[in-house]
């Protein structure tokens, strides 16, 4: 009896020094807390008037906000996902320009009344003069309206910036 004792005792010592550590849960971070809070339905106009929408959902076990923006005019939907990597928020814009530029915010301390995007890097760039999303500024104006200034960036240079007030339509 004590040596089955000794065995089952060594046994479950053993599973207690290999199991796995449970991953550790990420740190608070009121910009992308901020981000959560567009979860649903919203809607702008272009500069010429054309509608625009675009929606947010929370995914992946609450690790990243998935934004889908239809612009309206037949240049198809786009995706930017936007999660955390250590203390950075991060996102990843998937272009109708068919390529995929990564910025990070800039560090938000007290309130999140905005959000400053800077290119990082990108997949799919045919070079570095080649079109691109360079910035996304994000402000946050009520709980029922926020603006998007998104620029483009061409030949080394800042080209346009596309603005956006959407309402909340759910």
């Amino acid at each position: 009896m004590k040596i089955l004792s000794f065995v089952l005792s060594s046994v479950l010592m053993g599973a207690m020094l290999f199991a796995e550590e449970k991953p550790s849960v990420p740190k608070l971070s009121p910009g992308f807390e901020k981000l959560k809070t567009l979860t649903g339905e919203w809607s702008a106009k272009t500069e010429d008037g054309q509608p625009v929408r675009v929606s947010y959902k929370v995914v992946s076990n609450g690790s990243a906000v998935m934004e889908m923006l239809s612009m309206g005019k037949g240049e198809g939907d786009m995706v930017t996902v936007y999660h955390l990597n250590g203390d950075n928020l991060m996102l990843t814009h998937y272009c109708s320009a068919q390529n995929q530029p990564r910025m990070k915010a800039e560090p938000v301390t007290g309130e999140v009344k905005s959000l400053t995007f800077s290119f990082l890097d990108a997949t799919n760039l045919a070079g570095p003069d080649a079109g691109h999303m360079n910035r996304l500024a994000v402000s946050f104006l009520d709980k029922g309206r926020f603006t998007q200034e998104w620029t483009w960036r061409e030949n080394g240079k800042d080209a346009h910036t596309a603005v956006f007030q959407f309402e909340r339509k759910k």
